[in-house]
């Protein structure tokens, strides 16, 4: 005779609704990243060593380059795009202006995702389709393992157009949101 076990959801779990930014508080201080895409609950594991490599070098790279009117952060760092949509970009470039104490209430400028086996399909799809929605003018993803760096501007209709797909031995001169030369290969190695 088979046996299943059945677990009933932790009280701090909502049940028969979707998530919001609220509940976001309640949520334990476990070492996971919560994040909200249009209600739906993401739990990602704290980042491996290469990760954690490509967002340091990278967000110093921005920093340095970085005009006085923006600002580099790196995660956690809340970007509310909706009472049921919190994300938390591995790094963003987001107006001075825009910023609160708490998040950033509004699209960044850039954000940008280290990929991870277990969130690569999240960053390449959802997430990326869920900030282009709310105006994020690029959009990056760094491979840290097969070090690349691709990323997108949106254009006019408000799509995400693929302007540079580079390799671990090239670079690329970004121009948006600011002038800076990328080479993924040296961030990741």
């Amino acid at each position: 005779m088979d046996l299943m076990t059945v677990v009933s959801p932790p009280s701090w779990l909502p049940s028969g609704r979707p998530f919001t930014a609220a509940d976001l508080a309640t949520l334990p201080g476990d070492g996971n990243r919560y994040e909200l895409i249009d209600g739906l609950l993401l739990v990602t594991p704290s980042p491996a060593m290469r990760h954690q490599r490509g967002v340091f070098r990278l967000a110093m790279l921005l920093q340095a380059a970085c005009p006085e009117d923006l600002e580099v952060f790196i995660a956690p760092f809340d970007v509310v795009l909706a009472d049921d949509t919190v994300v938390i970009p591995d790094i963003i470039v987001a107006r001075r202006g825009d910023l609160t104490e708490a998040n950033l209430p509004v699209a960044p400028v850039l954000a940008v995702e280290v990929l991870s086996p277990s969130t690569r399909t999240i960053d390449l799809h959802v997430k990326r389709d869920r900030l282009r929605r709310a105006g994020c003018q690029s959009y990056w993803v760094l491979d840290p393992l097969d070090p690349r760096l691709i990323a997108w501007d949106l254009d006019a209709q408000g799509d995400y157009v693929e302007v540079a797909d580079v390799a671990a031995a090239e670079t690329w001169q970004a121009a948006r949101p600011f002038d800076v030369t990328i080479a993924p290969g040296v961030l990741t190695s």
